[in-house]
C-alpha cells in the first residue's frame, strides 16, 4: 500500500470517529499503523477522548522505539 492510500485511509478513519487533526493535542505521538488499528477498534463519533484515551492505554501498555514513522501534532 502506498504511503498516499495509507494517508488517505488514516484520514477516512480519523473522520469517522470524530477526530478533528486541526485539534489534535500537541506532544502526541502514535506510530502510523498503531493510529490506524486503534481507530478502526472505535465505533463511529467515538471521538477525541476515546482515541486519546486508548492510545495512552496502548502506550502504557507497550514502549515503541521511535522510526520516523510517527504521526505527532508537534511536527
Amino acid at each position: 500500500m502506498t504511503n498516499e492510500r495509507r494517508f488517505e485511509e488514516l484520514l477516512t478513519e480519523f473522520k469517522r470517529v470524530g477526530v478533528d487533526l486541526d485539534s489534535f493535542p500537541a506532544g502526541i505521538g502514535v506510530h502510523r499503523d498503531d493510529a490506524l488499528r486503534i481507530l478502526r477498534l472505535l465505533p463511529d463519533g467515538a471521538g477525541p477522548a476515546a482515541f486519546l484515551s486508548r492510545v495512552r492505554y496502548e502506550q502504557q501498555a507497550t514502549s515503541r522505539s521511535g522510526d520516523g514513522d510517527a504521526l505527532t501534532a508537534a511536527g
